[in-house]
């Protein structure tokens, strides 16, 4: 599970203009994949964090449901190669948290890696 919310909040405050998902094999065979997109807080949606800690034991998170695949993603590196499902997964991360996608780790190996947008180019 992905948590938007955090993930719009990180970026708002560092800065970051490219996600790098990493382990997406550790997905492979799940049936559902659940992203966490808002926080049900004394009755009202929120979509973003609170900024400090009071609150949070009665924030409920909203998810979104993705379906997952039954295919290995495991030591793919390219992005056309992947399942559909996944590749949609991927894409509405990106689109939820209004930050491109620079990098996709499938494995454990370096040169396991789908480049989207080198980051040190």
């Amino acid at each position: 599970m992905i948590n938007l919310v955090a993930l719009k909040r990180a970026t708002q405050i560092n800065g970051i203009n490219g996600l790098a998902i990493t382990k997406l094999d550790v997905l492979d065979g799940l049936e559902t994949i659940k992203v966490c997109i808002a926080y049900e807080y004394r009755g009202k949606r929120r979509e973003l964090a609170p900024l400090d800690a009071d609150g949070w034991d009665e924030c409920k998170p909203v998810y979104l449901e993705f379906p997952g695949w039954e295919e290995s993603t495991a030591g793919i590196r390219d992005w056309n190669k992947l399942p559909p499902a996944a590749r949609a997964y991927l894409r509405a991360v990106e689109e939820l948290s209004g930050c491109r996608l620079a990098l996709v780790a499938t494995g454990a190996d370096r040169d396991d890696t789908i480049v989207l947008d080198d980051p040190f180019a």
